[in-house]
Protein backbone atom coordinates (compact mmCIF):
# COMPACT_ATOMS: atom_id res chain seq x y z
CA UNK A 1 0.00 0.00 0.00
CA UNK A 2 0.87 3.46 -0.26
CA UNK A 3 -0.21 6.58 1.05
CA UNK A 4 0.10 9.36 -2.10
CA UNK A 5 -0.90 12.29 0.02
CA UNK A 6 1.06 11.08 3.05
CA UNK A 7 -2.41 10.30 4.99
CA UNK A 8 -4.79 7.17 5.31
CA UNK A 9 -7.80 9.78 4.50
CA UNK A 10 -6.33 10.72 0.96
CA UNK A 11 -5.15 8.85 -2.19
CA UNK A 12 -4.45 4.78 -1.87
CA UNK A 13 -2.64 2.73 -3.99
CA UNK A 14 -2.23 -1.12 -3.31
CA UNK A 15 -0.96 -3.90 -5.28
CA UNK A 16 0.41 -7.73 -4.16
CA UNK A 17 3.27 -8.90 -5.13
CA UNK A 18 3.35 -10.81 -8.53
CA UNK A 19 -0.49 -9.66 -9.85
CA UNK A 20 -0.91 -7.28 -12.50
CA UNK A 21 -3.66 -5.95 -11.05
CA UNK A 22 -3.43 -2.03 -9.76
CA UNK A 23 -6.06 -0.95 -7.22
CA UNK A 24 -6.53 3.14 -6.30
CA UNK A 25 -9.19 4.09 -4.09
CA UNK A 26 -10.51 7.46 -2.42
CA UNK A 27 -12.49 9.13 -0.65
CA UNK A 28 -15.38 11.40 -3.39
CA UNK A 29 -13.76 14.59 -1.42
CA UNK A 30 -10.74 13.82 -3.92
CA UNK A 31 -12.31 13.12 -6.93
CA UNK A 32 -11.15 15.60 -9.15
CA UNK A 33 -7.38 14.74 -8.21
CA UNK A 34 -7.99 11.24 -8.59
CA UNK A 35 -9.28 11.39 -12.16
CA UNK A 36 -6.45 13.16 -13.16
CA UNK A 37 -4.31 10.22 -12.52
CA UNK A 38 -3.12 7.73 -15.59
CA UNK A 39 -4.79 4.46 -13.91
CA UNK A 40 -8.69 6.17 -14.03
CA UNK A 41 -8.05 6.27 -18.14
CA UNK A 42 -7.32 2.69 -18.52
CA UNK A 43 -9.92 -0.11 -19.00
CA UNK A 44 -11.14 -1.35 -15.37
CA UNK A 45 -13.56 -1.95 -12.47
CA UNK A 46 -15.06 0.16 -9.93
CA UNK A 47 -16.95 -0.04 -6.83
CA UNK A 48 -18.79 3.11 -5.59
CA UNK A 49 -19.46 2.50 -1.81
CA UNK A 50 -21.14 4.35 0.85
CA UNK A 51 -23.71 4.26 4.13
CA UNK A 52 -27.69 3.93 3.46
CA UNK A 53 -29.08 7.38 4.71
CA UNK A 54 -31.71 6.30 6.07
CA UNK A 55 -30.36 3.26 8.55
CA UNK A 56 -26.49 5.26 8.97
CA UNK A 57 -25.47 1.45 9.46
CA UNK A 58 -26.05 -0.49 6.12
CA UNK A 59 -23.13 -0.24 3.49
CA UNK A 60 -24.70 0.51 -0.12
CA UNK A 61 -22.06 -0.52 -2.92
CA UNK A 62 -22.91 -0.47 -6.66
CA UNK A 63 -20.29 -2.21 -9.18
CA UNK A 64 -19.89 -1.02 -12.74
CA UNK A 65 -16.69 -1.68 -15.37
CA UNK A 66 -15.38 0.97 -18.14
CA UNK A 67 -12.69 1.66 -21.01
CA UNK A 68 -12.22 4.92 -19.16
CA UNK A 69 -13.02 4.63 -15.42
CA UNK A 70 -12.62 8.38 -15.20
CA UNK A 71 -14.93 9.53 -16.71
CA UNK A 72 -17.52 7.21 -15.89
CA UNK A 73 -16.68 8.56 -12.49
CA UNK A 74 -17.26 11.76 -13.37
CA UNK A 75 -20.91 10.87 -14.91
CA UNK A 76 -21.71 9.25 -11.31
CA UNK A 77 -20.49 12.17 -9.42
CA UNK A 78 -23.41 14.24 -10.80
CA UNK A 79 -27.28 15.10 -9.44
CA UNK A 80 -29.14 11.89 -9.66
CA UNK A 81 -31.73 13.77 -11.84
CA UNK A 82 -28.91 14.04 -13.67
CA UNK A 83 -28.10 10.88 -14.03
CA UNK A 84 -25.40 10.41 -11.43
CA UNK A 85 -25.49 8.69 -8.02
CA UNK A 86 -25.32 10.27 -4.47
CA UNK A 87 -25.18 7.86 -1.97
CA UNK A 88 -21.67 6.56 -2.64
CA UNK A 89 -18.55 8.54 -0.37
CA UNK A 90 -15.76 6.33 -1.28
CA UNK A 91 -14.69 4.85 -4.49
CA UNK A 92 -12.13 2.14 -5.34
CA UNK A 93 -10.75 1.25 -9.31
CA UNK A 94 -9.27 -1.78 -10.26
CA UNK A 95 -6.91 -1.91 -13.53
CA UNK A 96 -4.04 -3.58 -14.87
CA UNK A 97 -0.62 -2.20 -14.76
CA UNK A 98 0.31 -4.24 -17.86
CA UNK A 99 -3.27 -2.82 -18.99
CA UNK A 100 -4.20 -6.40 -20.76
CA UNK A 101 -7.44 -5.88 -19.36
CA UNK A 102 -9.97 -5.97 -22.32
CA UNK A 103 -13.74 -4.64 -22.31
CA UNK A 104 -14.34 -8.29 -22.19
CA UNK A 105 -12.64 -9.09 -19.07
CA UNK A 106 -13.99 -6.69 -17.26
CA UNK A 107 -17.67 -7.12 -18.16
CA UNK A 108 -16.68 -10.91 -16.54
CA UNK A 109 -15.60 -9.08 -13.79
CA UNK A 110 -18.21 -6.93 -12.92
CA UNK A 111 -20.61 -9.49 -13.77
CA UNK A 112 -18.96 -11.97 -11.25
CA UNK A 113 -18.03 -9.39 -8.33
CA UNK A 114 -21.98 -8.10 -8.51
CA UNK A 115 -22.99 -12.12 -7.74
CA UNK A 116 -20.25 -12.47 -5.08
CA UNK A 117 -21.42 -9.64 -3.49
CA UNK A 118 -25.00 -10.95 -3.62
CA UNK A 119 -23.91 -13.51 -2.15
CA UNK A 120 -21.92 -12.63 1.10
CA UNK A 121 -24.83 -10.07 1.50
CA UNK A 122 -22.82 -7.88 3.84
CA UNK A 123 -24.04 -5.05 1.54
CA UNK A 124 -27.25 -3.41 0.07
CA UNK A 125 -26.26 -4.05 -3.53
CA UNK A 126 -27.11 -0.94 -6.08
CA UNK A 127 -26.75 -2.85 -9.38
CA UNK A 128 -29.93 -5.30 -9.35
CA UNK A 129 -29.09 -8.26 -11.24
CA UNK A 130 -25.57 -9.11 -12.37
CA UNK A 131 -25.21 -8.07 -16.46
CA UNK A 132 -24.33 -11.20 -18.81
CA UNK A 133 -20.76 -10.91 -19.34
CA UNK A 134 -20.93 -12.90 -22.42
CA UNK A 135 -18.26 -14.90 -23.86
CA UNK A 136 -14.55 -15.55 -22.77
CA UNK A 137 -12.37 -18.04 -23.33
CA UNK A 138 -11.48 -20.90 -20.93
CA UNK A 139 -8.39 -19.71 -20.15
CA UNK A 140 -8.88 -16.06 -20.18
CA UNK A 141 -11.77 -17.61 -17.97
CA UNK A 142 -9.00 -19.07 -15.36
CA UNK A 143 -7.20 -16.06 -15.46
CA UNK A 144 -9.70 -13.52 -14.72
CA UNK A 145 -11.24 -15.95 -11.80
CA UNK A 146 -7.51 -15.67 -10.09
CA UNK A 147 -8.35 -11.65 -10.72
CA UNK A 148 -11.23 -11.77 -8.60
CA UNK A 149 -9.21 -13.66 -6.01
CA UNK A 150 -7.14 -11.18 -5.64
CA UNK A 151 -9.51 -8.71 -5.46
CA UNK A 152 -11.32 -10.12 -2.60
CA UNK A 153 -7.88 -10.17 -0.92
CA UNK A 154 -7.28 -6.70 -1.14
CA UNK A 155 -10.16 -4.91 -0.98
CA UNK A 156 -10.59 -5.70 2.62
CA UNK A 157 -7.45 -4.03 3.57
CA UNK A 158 -8.25 -0.36 1.97
CA UNK A 159 -11.43 -0.40 3.75
CA UNK A 160 -14.13 -2.41 1.17
CA UNK A 161 -15.45 -5.24 2.83
CA UNK A 162 -18.36 -6.37 0.58
CA UNK A 163 -16.64 -9.01 -1.19
CA UNK A 164 -15.24 -10.66 1.97
CA UNK A 165 -16.64 -14.52 2.63
CA UNK A 166 -18.12 -15.19 5.90
CA UNK A 167 -16.40 -17.26 8.38
CA UNK A 168 -18.01 -21.19 7.61
CA UNK A 169 -18.89 -22.56 10.88
CA UNK A 170 -20.71 -24.89 12.28
CA UNK A 171 -22.27 -27.13 15.33
CA UNK A 172 -24.86 -28.26 17.57
CA UNK A 173 -27.62 -25.60 17.56
CA UNK A 174 -28.40 -23.20 20.67
CA UNK A 175 -30.41 -25.69 23.10
CA UNK A 176 -32.97 -24.48 24.92
CA UNK A 177 -34.89 -26.88 26.91
CA UNK A 178 -38.56 -25.13 26.97
CA UNK A 179 -38.70 -25.73 23.11
CA UNK A 180 -37.82 -26.41 19.57
CA UNK A 181 -37.11 -23.16 19.06
CA UNK A 182 -33.96 -23.96 17.28
CA UNK A 183 -32.63 -25.91 14.65
CA UNK A 184 -29.79 -26.02 12.54
CA UNK A 185 -30.22 -25.04 9.03
CA UNK A 186 -30.74 -27.14 6.42
CA UNK A 187 -28.16 -28.56 4.79
CA UNK A 188 -25.27 -27.68 7.36
CA UNK A 189 -22.60 -29.86 7.67
CA UNK A 190 -21.47 -30.95 11.10
CA UNK A 191 -18.02 -30.53 12.15
CA UNK A 192 -16.35 -30.22 15.07
CA UNK A 193 -18.64 -27.83 18.01
CA UNK A 194 -15.48 -26.08 19.26
CA UNK A 195 -12.75 -25.82 16.53
CA UNK A 196 -9.05 -25.02 17.74
CA UNK A 197 -8.68 -21.59 18.63
CA UNK A 198 -12.86 -20.53 18.80
CA UNK A 199 -14.44 -21.51 21.44
CA UNK A 200 -17.95 -20.91 21.75
CA UNK A 201 -19.05 -17.83 23.95
CA UNK A 202 -22.63 -17.41 25.47
CA UNK A 203 -24.94 -15.13 26.95
CA UNK A 204 -27.59 -16.71 29.19
CA UNK A 205 -30.26 -14.99 31.08
CA UNK A 206 -33.24 -16.69 32.43
CA UNK A 207 -34.83 -13.35 33.32
CA UNK A 208 -35.40 -12.46 30.10
CA UNK A 209 -35.37 -15.87 27.92
CA UNK A 210 -31.98 -14.97 26.31
CA UNK A 211 -30.02 -17.66 25.39
CA UNK A 212 -27.22 -16.75 23.00
CA UNK A 213 -24.00 -18.57 21.34
CA UNK A 214 -21.06 -17.14 19.58
CA UNK A 215 -17.75 -17.89 18.05
CA UNK A 216 -14.89 -15.13 16.95
CA UNK A 217 -13.89 -15.83 13.64
CA UNK A 218 -10.92 -14.14 11.06
CA UNK A 219 -11.52 -10.80 13.06
CA UNK A 220 -15.41 -10.93 13.58
CA UNK A 221 -18.12 -12.18 16.39
CA UNK A 222 -20.21 -14.01 14.95
CA UNK A 223 -23.47 -14.48 17.20
CA UNK A 224 -24.84 -18.49 15.74
CA UNK A 225 -28.23 -19.13 14.05
CA UNK A 226 -31.19 -20.00 16.60
CA UNK A 227 -29.30 -16.92 19.36
CA UNK A 228 -32.27 -15.13 20.84
CA UNK A 229 -31.99 -11.55 21.51
CA UNK A 230 -34.50 -8.98 22.99
CA UNK A 231 -37.78 -8.00 20.69
CA UNK A 232 -37.64 -4.66 20.60
CA UNK A 233 -34.51 -1.90 21.52
CA UNK A 234 -34.87 -1.08 24.96
CA UNK A 235 -32.49 1.08 25.38
CA UNK A 236 -31.83 5.15 25.13
CA UNK A 237 -32.25 5.60 21.09
CA UNK A 238 -30.40 8.98 21.49
CA UNK A 239 -27.22 7.72 22.75
CA UNK A 240 -25.70 4.20 21.06
CA UNK A 241 -27.52 5.53 17.60
CA UNK A 242 -25.66 2.63 15.57
CA UNK A 243 -26.38 -0.27 17.70
CA UNK A 244 -30.14 0.50 17.56
CA UNK A 245 -30.26 1.16 14.25
CA UNK A 246 -28.37 -2.34 13.75
CA UNK A 247 -30.95 -3.71 15.73
CA UNK A 248 -33.57 -2.99 13.82
CA UNK A 249 -31.94 -3.64 10.68
CA UNK A 250 -31.50 -7.36 11.40
CA UNK A 251 -35.17 -7.10 12.37
CA UNK A 252 -35.73 -5.49 8.81
CA UNK A 253 -33.56 -8.05 6.94
CA UNK A 254 -34.88 -11.05 8.69
CA UNK A 255 -31.84 -11.97 10.33
CA UNK A 256 -34.17 -10.98 13.75
CA UNK A 257 -37.45 -13.26 13.15
CA UNK A 258 -40.30 -12.77 16.39
CA UNK A 259 -40.86 -15.74 18.40
CA UNK A 260 -43.03 -14.96 21.06
CA UNK A 261 -41.19 -12.12 23.47
CA UNK A 262 -38.19 -13.00 21.96
CA UNK A 263 -36.38 -12.54 18.42
CA UNK A 264 -34.50 -15.46 17.05
CA UNK A 265 -31.25 -15.02 14.14
CA UNK A 266 -32.44 -17.00 11.65
CA UNK A 267 -28.75 -17.66 10.25
CA UNK A 268 -25.39 -16.46 11.59
CA UNK A 269 -24.61 -13.29 11.64
CA UNK A 270 -21.05 -11.40 11.87
CA UNK A 271 -20.80 -8.16 14.62
CA UNK A 272 -17.84 -5.85 14.48
CA UNK A 273 -16.93 -6.33 17.84
CA UNK A 274 -18.37 -8.23 21.45
CA UNK A 275 -19.94 -5.62 22.53
CA UNK A 276 -21.93 -4.94 19.30
CA UNK A 277 -23.52 -8.46 19.55
CA UNK A 278 -24.13 -8.07 23.31
CA UNK A 279 -25.83 -4.66 22.66
CA UNK A 280 -28.42 -6.50 19.78
CA UNK A 281 -29.02 -9.50 22.02
CA UNK A 282 -30.27 -7.24 25.26
CA UNK A 283 -31.46 -4.76 23.24
CA UNK A 284 -29.43 -1.94 25.03
CA UNK A 285 -25.72 -0.69 25.32
CA UNK A 286 -23.93 -3.62 26.83
CA UNK A 287 -20.08 -4.32 27.51
CA UNK A 288 -19.36 -7.57 25.42
CA UNK A 289 -15.96 -8.08 27.50
CA UNK A 290 -18.12 -8.75 30.58
CA UNK A 291 -21.16 -9.98 28.94
CA UNK A 292 -19.70 -12.95 26.89
CA UNK A 293 -18.97 -15.98 29.08
CA UNK A 294 -17.06 -19.58 27.84
CA UNK A 295 -19.23 -21.96 27.43
CA UNK A 296 -17.42 -24.30 30.03
CA UNK A 297 -15.37 -22.34 31.94
CA UNK A 298 -17.61 -19.45 32.36
CA UNK A 299 -14.53 -17.11 32.16
CA UNK A 300 -15.92 -13.74 30.32
CA UNK A 301 -14.56 -12.94 26.80
CA UNK A 302 -11.72 -9.87 28.54
CA UNK A 303 -10.75 -13.03 31.22
CA UNK A 304 -10.22 -15.07 28.41
CA UNK A 305 -8.04 -13.15 25.91
CA UNK A 306 -6.08 -11.65 29.10
CA UNK A 307 -5.42 -15.98 29.70
CA UNK A 308 -3.94 -15.71 26.15
CA UNK A 309 -1.96 -12.47 26.47
CA UNK A 310 -0.25 -14.39 29.35
CA UNK A 311 0.55 -17.63 27.76
CA UNK A 312 1.81 -15.31 24.85
CA UNK A 313 4.73 -13.93 27.11
CA UNK A 314 3.07 -10.73 26.89
CA UNK A 315 2.44 -9.75 31.00
CA UNK A 316 4.29 -8.51 33.27
CA UNK A 317 5.96 -10.82 35.48
CA UNK A 318 7.96 -10.35 39.24
CA UNK A 319 12.01 -11.21 38.64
Amino acid sequence: MFLVDGSPGGIITAEIMNWTGHVLCAPRSRLPDLIKRDETKRTGIYFLSGLDPETGSKTQVYIGESDNVGKRLAQHNKAESAGGRDFWDKVCLVSSKDQNLTKAHVRYLESRLITICSKTGRASLMNGTAPDYGFLPEADVADMEYFIDQIRIVLPVVGFDFLREHARISRPSVERPDDNLVAPAPGRAEVSPDPPGSPIFEIVSDRHDLAASAQEIDGEFIVLAGSTARLKWIGDRKHNTHYWRLHDQLREDGVLRAHGEVAVFDRDFAFSSPSAAAAVIYGRSANGRTSWRLKDTKRTYAEFQESLVEDAGGSERDD
